[in-house]
């Protein structure tokens, strides 16, 4: 008896530690949590490292769970950013699952470095930081830019970008000793595919051994009118162009759809790059600008992205039907032609 006690109060100890020391959380659907290293992440189940043995724990038992260790990415991105934020409080980049394909910069109670949030900086800082996660996408149509949302190559541009067309190549650009390197991927898939909003989802499969620098996507809510903003992209062919100005509206419409509008210049070749807060995060993607006019320029808000990239299983790509074509289904006709009584009458 005395060992099951002991055996008890050693288990909930170490389950005690792992969330002083900031371990993955795991809630149960009955109301218990979980804290440890979660191992192995399979289909059906999950195996977590608890301390003093290791638990498999069936997803179907499972009401959520999060993961708190940074990558090494993110570790050097909130060290690169915290010499600069004035409240000395960086967070790290935490909340999404491998299966979301993308990351963000909120807030997390479990987040290793605490407090409310990566702080606004300097253009210069933000494009050392996050540069190397804008690439150039080309085909034999023309070119645009786009960005790298994970580790694992998968990458957002503009569906104009690549319409039409199959044969697209990645061009990376990672810092070397003498400024940047060029690296051009030709193996690149098409994941997913949106001509409505204008997204597209693509994979970079031959990677190998490089490693991926990726940008965090930014949250709408937190946007506000007159902020600064700068976007990263190849304008005209001009390659890793950096231009800035500010949020001019949150919601400008056209065909049914809300863009953010900005006065940083938008220009052919920026098409499906990143808009950028003072923080680092992706809040748009680049797609209209007026070529004679300046100061009018647009992005497909972050929230359109998220939802394009969560639900891109009903996005995608069929390559027997590269274009997702759609007919709209028109309404029956009224079966009685005869004028409507109220129509005779007389006020």
């Amino acid at each position: 008896m005395n060992f099951r006690k002991n055996y008890l109060s050693f288990f909930l100890l170490a389950c005690f530690v792992c969330g002083v020391c900031l371990a993955d959380r795991i809630i149960l659907k009955e109301g218990q949590t979980i804290t440890g290293d979660i191992l192995v992440e399979k289909e059906a189940v999950l195996y977590v490292d608890i301390g003093i043995t290791v638990l498999s724990i069936p997803k179907d038992k499972i009401l959520e769970y999060e993961y708190s260790q940074a990558t090494e990415q993110e570790v050097n991105d909130v060290n690169d950013l915290a010499t600069s934020s004035p409240s000395g409080v960086p967070r790290t980049a935490t909340g999404k699952t491998d299966s979301q394909l993308y990351r963000t910069a909120k807030s997390s109670l479990r987040s290793h470095y605490g407090g409310e949030g990566l702080q606004k900086t300097t253009i210069e800082k933000c494009v050392a930081a996050y540069s190397e996660a804008v690439v150039k996408v080309s085909s034999p149509a023309g070119l645009g830019s786009g960005f790298f949302i994970n580790e694992n190559g998968y990458l957002i541009t503009n569906y104009h970008v690549i319409e039409n067309e199959t044969r697209i190549e990645v061009t990376m650009f990672q810092k070397a000793k003498t400024g940047f390197e060029k690296k051009t991927f030709k193996k690149v898939k098409i994941e997913a595919i949106n001509p409505f909003v204008d997204l597209a989802l693509l994979k970079v499969e031959d990677l190998a051994d490089t490693k991926v620098k990726f940008a965090y996507l930014g949250d709408m809510e937190q946007i506000k009118v007159g902020e600064a903003v700068f976007a990263i992209g190849n304008p005209l062919g001009l390659e890793r162009t950096v231009t800035n100005g500010v949020i001019s509206t949150k919601s400008r419409a056209f065909e049914g759809l809300a863009y953010i509008q900005t006065n940083a210049d938008i220009n052919p070749g920026n098409s499906g790059g990143p808009l950028f807060n003072l923080a680092g995060e992706v809040i748009g993607v680049t797609n209209m600008g007026y070529i004679f006019f300046g100061g009018l320029g647009f992005a497909i808000p972050v929230d359109y992205v998220k939802h394009f990239i969560e639900n891109r299983e009903a996005f995608a790509y069929d390559k027997d039907n590269p274009n997702t074509g759609y007919i709209y289904i028109q309404p029956d006709r009224r079966r009685n032609k005869a004028k409507p009584e109220f129509l005779g009458k007389k006020n």
